[in-house]
């Protein structure tokens, strides 16, 4: 008899966003295609509830962000209420352990403050869970064993199995996320709960500044004439690694093409 696929409790880890044009805090990239990717679930696992959660200060600012992700279909959002500077980690890995769920999933990267990527790997060395990064998808869950679908460079997959509970992060290989409704994101509840602060004393010693584009450097050709400066000027480029891709539809290939071009920093 085949295993009978269930419902499972999703926690989606939420973060405030900043526009990479205006600076305005917004609903972060990588955490909404988690959620995206967290509703999706939903409709292929019946009976699968998600859960949105944010370690953070409450003001005006925070609170718009965050309803961006109230905005995508859900009631509730939990709010870990914590002092400026605070180390989050803690009051996380404390509300996940206290009723954890079976699918913990965030985005790879904050949009603003450290934005160092080690939140994941943090919380599953805490919870003791195992952790997967840049997952794609979730095939399905049986047995309490859940089969991911892992991003790969140059559009690569890779196929695993993870018992659950687990940690996921996922990035800009995940599905992208829907747009906000502004009614149901107003309406929505905002559940705070004041949780003790750990100071993050790393962080206080840090000098945080508007990062700045480096200039690339260029080339100097060094040609004795003319002729050389032009032969150098009009030489292709030597071809790297590259990957051939054949008997694959239009969606795969195109996936393909822009994961290309974001990792050589075409597309920003």
């Amino acid at each position: 008899m085949r295993p009978e696929q269930q419902g499972i409790e999703v926690a989606v880890l939420v973060s405030v966003g900043r526009h990479p044009i205006t600076g305005r805090a917004r609903r972060a990239d990588q955490d909404a295609r988690g959620l995206e990717l967290a509703l999706g679930l939903e409709q292929q696992l019946p009976g699968s509830r998600v859960s949105l959660l944010h370690a953070g200060p409450r003001s005006e600012e925070s609170e718009a962000a965050l309803r961006g992700y109230l905005g995508m279909g859900l009631d509730t959002l939990t709010l870990l209420e914590q002092a400026e500077g605070s180390d989050a980690i803690p009051a996380l890995a404390e509300h996940l352990a206290a009723a954890p769920p079976q699918l913990v999933i965030t985005g790879a990267r904050a949009e603003r403050g450290e934005g160092s990527g080690l939140l994941p790997y943090a919380l599953a060395e805490r919870l003791g869970w195992p952790l997967v990064n840049g997952l794609a998808a979730v095939e399905k869950v049986e047995n309490g064993v859940a089969t991911l679908l892992q991003a790969l460079p140059r559009g690569q997959r890779r196929r695993l199995k993870v018992r659950l509970p687990a940690i996921v992060s996922v990035d800009a290989a995940a599905p992208v996320a829907r747009q906000s409704a502004f009614g149901p994101a107003r309406r929505a509840e905002l559940a705070a709960t004041a949780v003790p602060a750990e100071p993050d004393r790393e962080l206080a010693e840090w000098q945080l500044a508007p990062a700045r584009k480096r200039p690339k450097r260029l080339k100097i050709v060094k040609a004795a004439s003319a002729r050389d400066r032009f032969k150098a000027a009009a030489a292709k480029a030597e071809g790297g690694s590259g990957q051939v891709l054949e008997g694959v539809s239009a969606e795969q290939g195109a996936e393909a093409i822009l994961k290309l071009l974001n990792e050589e920093g075409v597309l920003r």
